[in-house]
Formats: C-alpha cells, sequence, structure tokens
C-alpha cells in the first residue's frame, strides 16, 4: 500500500476530514491532499503528528516494522495488557 493511502486511511478511520486534520497538524488542506494523494513526500515528524491526531499509532507501528495492522494491533494489546497488570500489581 502507498504511503498516500495509509495517511488517507488514518484520517478516514479517525472521522476527521481533511480541513479538520489540517487545523489540528497545523498545515495547509492543500498539503494534506498533496501528502494523501503521493504529490508530496511525508516527513517524519508529520507522520508521527498525524498518527498522534488520527489515533492511528497502531499503523504507525506497522509501517515502522513492516508488519500488517492487524499484526500491530495485537501487540499493542498485548503491551497494554502487561502493562496494566503490572500497574495494578504495584497498588
Amino acid at each position: 500500500m502507498e504511503m498516500g493511502a495509509v495517511l488517507k486511511r488514518m484520517r478516514r478511520r479517525s472521522g476527521l476530514s481533511q480541513e479538520a486534520l489540517a487545523e489540528k497538524i497545523h498545515m495547509s488542506r492543500s498539503n494534506i491532499s498533496k501528502l494523501e494523494s503521493g504529490k508530496l513526500d511525508v516527513r517524519g515528524k508529520d507522520l508521527i503528528r498525524w498518527a498522534q491526531e488520527t489515533s492511528s499509532q497502531d499503523i504507525l507501528v506497522a509501517l515502522v516494522c513492516n508488519v500488517d495492522i492487524a499484526t500491530a494491533t495485537d501487540m499493542f494489546m498485548q503491551v497494554t495488557r502487561i502493562a496494566g497488570t503490572i500497574l495494578i500489581g504495584w497498588f
């Protein structure tokens, strides 16, 4: 899957319009469109902000680790469960 398609998927999954996301990450709507269409390369810091504002850290991890999104989501769930168990044990 191309990066632009991934960015679009992240934005749509969060229910944000291009305009709303542009405002959140301090970028023009035009640049959002260019990134999603592959006409502009995304910078690392913009990708991180994009993932944060769209609550798509699982997709970011999948991209970085070169794994499918389902695997990344499962990894997050396991880590969350383990961390919760550890924290509950401390109290």
